[in-house]
């Protein structure tokens, strides 16, 4: 088991070097490319419920979302992982979004549970599961592979129905996972505002799904079809409509957002406009910098501090945490909801740059940030 944790860990490597491709690096005159993936399909039906089959649920969310924006930007290339009723497999679903150098992929799903009274939407990003519900969720999901040939073979002994081998997904640093759970929190602020859904938060689960790709990732389960009302509403034209409404919305609010940081912004209905010269001038952001023990590290002066920021998460580490791999003195600051852990703290920049390549073997994105009177200069 832990050769095949090994084997995963590394091929994961291998896909972030491979495809280090980001909506927040798009090249210049490059279309931004969104991949919508309808999941299960096929001889896999997914979740059965009482009048609908999950795949039929997806499928028309899916086509109705890409529809919206192609509808309203003619600068996004949609593609999706079917726009029919076939099985495609869960590795190349990952494979068509790295082929085309996907800025996004979205994978939309259904969920389903024995206690019937259960409903609302969930959005996940990649991650381990830190609850058994969570766990139960990917586990229904990865189990898909079960149906493709010699998926033993593929998935290096991957087994979905054994906790075990969801260990490997502790270890795993997704560079994207800033994007992805800022994507998945305005996507659950549209379920809830626009849609009127009840709203089960941001979650983080082991897809192998998004294991493989190498972009901003999320996993929508878009309400639960073991539920008689909510099954209604999600096979119903108008049910499928608003939620492909609730996810475009987030899309639209996603997309805009990389395009600022590129110096344009883009309306709900596609339109660019030149970036007001105030944001344009704006180039930081006010955040709070603290120590695991709470106390500030700020700077007490007007001098530039610089430290080496080592990993992003949405939980709390302590600073002893085996996570920061014997890294001391690590702090962390709060930003867009995230800690964002550091490593040391100085004035000369030129010794953390010298400083730099041995944090990069322990943290492959390591990478310099500053900060003056407290506030972090971009």
């Amino acid at each position: 088991m832990m050769k095949s944790i090994c084997r995963f860990c590394l091929y994961i490597f291998i896909v972030l070097f491979l495809f280090p491709f980001s909506a927040y690096t798009q090249a210049s005159g490059k279309k931004f490319v969104v991949v919508i993936d309808a999941g299960h399909g096929g001889k896999d039906p997914g979740a059965i419920g009482r009048i609908i089959r999950e795949k039929n649920i997806n499928l028309g969310i899916a086509l109705k979302l890409g529809a919206l924006i192609r509808e309203n930007h003619p600068d996004v290339k949609v593609v999706y992982t079917r726009d029919r009723d076939i099985f495609v497999e869960l590795q190349q679903r990952a494979n068509i979004a790295n082929r085309v150098k996907a800025d996004l992929f979205i994978s939309i799903h259904t969920n389903s549970a024995t206690n019937r009274s259960a409903y609302g939407t969930e959005t996940y990003t990649l991650g381990l599961a830190r609850t058994e519900e969570n766990l139960r969720v990917a586990k229904r999901e990865n189990s898909v592979i079960l149906l493709e040939d010699d998926f033993s073979k593929r998935y290096e002994g991957f087994d979905p129905n054994s906790t075990e081998s969801y260990i490997m997904f502790e270890f795993l640093q997704d560079k994207h996972l800033e994007q992805s759970i800022n994507l998945a929190s305005s996507i659950q602020r549209q379920f809830k505002n626009s849609a009127k859904r009840v709203d089960r938060g941001v979650r983080q689960a082991g897809f192998l799904v998004l294991r493989n790709t190498g972009m901003p990732s999320v996993l929508i389960e878009v309400g639960y079809i073991s539920n008689r009302n909510e099954e209604a509403y999600l096979a119903s034209e108008k049910g499928q409509l608003q939620m492909a409404k609730s996810i475009y919305n987030a899309f639209c609010d996603y997309k805009s957002d990389c395009d600022r940081k590129q110096g344009a912004v883009v309306s709900r209905n596609g339109a660019k406009e030149k970036t007001d010269s105030s944001l344009q001038s704006e180039n930081r952001t006010i955040v709070v910098t603290k120590t695991n023990s709470e106390k500030s590290s700020a700077s007490s002066g007007s001098e530039i501090v610089y430290k080496i920021q080592i990993m992003v998460s949405p939980k709390k580490y302590g600073e002893k945490n085996s996570c920061f791999k014997g890294l001391s003195p690590v702090s962390y600051y709060r930003e867009n909801g995230l800690y964002k852990y550091t490593y040391g703290e100085t004035t000369d920049r030129k010794k953390l740059l010298q400083e730099l390549p041995r944090v990069r073997k322990l943290f492959k994105d390591a990478f310099i940030i500053s900060f003056k009177d407290g506030v972090k200069v971009k």
